[in-house]
């Protein structure tokens, strides 16, 4: 199985080609392409290792959609002291379809 691992916005995601991937929100609309860095390549039997990028490899992927994470609801308690804070938080991010990965020549 002939796979990647890339970074995009401090963090490492494994891509295949033709799945999709949710990264956190990139400023691309819907149907735009976007080419990601490639810290690891592993094609059949060769596994190719960068410091840090691996040179020439790309993954080529194009935006599907903006999407939202599920609600996740804060709430902090202070018993006896009448403290009580309710915060909610919606992540937002941003689903790639990996067209195909690029390994280096």
């Amino acid at each position: 199985m002939d796979y990647a691992i890339v970074e995009s916005g401090g963090k490492q995601y494994k891509a295949v080609a033709g799945d999709t991937i949710d990264v956190d929100r990139l400023p691309n609309e819907a149907g735009d392409k976007v080419e990601l860095n490639v810290l690891l390549n592993v094609n059949g039997d060769t596994v190719n290792v960068g410091t840090p990028y691996v040179e020439g490899a790309k993954v080529r992927t194009s935006v599907v959609d903006q999407v939202k994470a599920p609600k996740i609801l804060v709430f902090k308690y202070r018993p006896k002291k009448r403290i009580r804070k309710r915060r909610g938080h919606r992540q937002k991010y941003t689903r790639l379809y990996i067209e195909e990965i690029i390994a280096s020549a």
